[in-house]
């Protein structure tokens, strides 16, 4: 599953973001690319159960279009 993420300017950001989607249950894996500002999910988890773990943190998630 890929996310947009909107927010992220430093690798705090990107660390923070990180971790919030990895606490996600269901998530085996998150990749963060704040450069494309996009994070690639994988796992099984809820896509808005992702998007309320990245918003907790101050940004803004969707999902990304192809």
């Amino acid at each position: 599953m890929e996310l947009k993420i909107d927010g992220m300017t430093c690798s705090h950001c990107s660390d923070a973001v990180k971790q919030a989607l990895e606490s996600v249950a269901g998530v085996e894996e998150a990749t963060v690319d704040r450069e494309a500002g996009r994070a690639l999910v994988t796992g099984a988890p809820e896509l808005t159960t992702l998007v309320r773990a990245v918003e907790d943190e101050g940004y803004r998630a969707s999902p990304a279009s192809s």
